[in-house]
């Protein structure tokens, strides 16, 4: 137990001298995309809908802050960012042949952790988050029978490689996918639910200055 306490205390007093910590603050780019394996059929009354999705790539932009701590070339990074995301659909009247084009706009907090390895300037880094929905997005059909339904947090993923330059500058390129298959319905008076979405994916892209 002794040698146990003394080595545990050797590793706590010896850790400053190979950690480092650092502020930061991002911003950047992503491009996501949306597909649905079935057009989506919705009656109000006499009249009938269909949904499909656009899958066309969208542009967002996100930025926040964000705290790296470094141990011996790993290191954990959790950030706070703002995310505006889009999605788009076409909304056809059956009877009448009629269709638009609906957008959505989706504003968020993310709450991605990464784990990271260094090698020298080049970093590689996966890990979980947390995406909080902060808004009411547009509904989809203009009608009282129908009403969106949208999941105020979602957990997915992020993945990829990232290059430190300079001493105060970060570039990222990540990947993002969901965890959930299902993040939006559209659900009528009767309670029936009709999904909208399959798992959306995103390549993101951002430039950060640490302090």
């Amino acid at each position: 137990m002794k040698k146990l306490i003394t080595i545990i205390l050797v590793v706590l007093i010896s850790l400053p001298a190979f950690s480092q910590l650092k502020f930061g603050i991002k911003a950047g780019v992503s491009t996501s995309s949306l597909s649905m394996a079935t057009v989506k059929t919705l009656t109000s009354g006499t009249t009938s809908y269909t949904v499909d999705a656009l899958t066309t790539a969208k542009y967002g932009f996100n930025g926040g802050v964000f705290i790296r701590l470094t141990i011996l070339g790993i290191y954990i990074q959790p950030e706070l960012l703002l995310d505006t995301r889009t999605n788009e659909y076409t909304v056809k009247n059956v009877q009448t042949s009629t269709s638009s084009i609906v957008k959505q706009n989706f504003n968020k907090l993310d709450i991605p952790v990464m784990l990271g390895i260094k090698f020298g300037p080049l970093r590689l880094n996966a890990g979980p988050s947390a995406s909080i929905l902060i808004n009411s997005p547009k509904d989809l059909i203009d009608s009282p029978d129908f009403k969106g339904m949208y999941n105020k947090m979602t957990v997915g993923y992020q993945a990829g490689i990232g290059v430190d330059l300079l001493k105060t500058l970060t570039f990222d390129m990540r990947y993002e996918g969901s965890l959930k298959k299902y993040q939006n319905q559209i659900k009528n008076l009767a309670g029936t639910s009709v999904n909208l979405d399959d798992r959306a994916n995103a390549f993101v892209f951002s430039l950060g200055l640490f302090f």
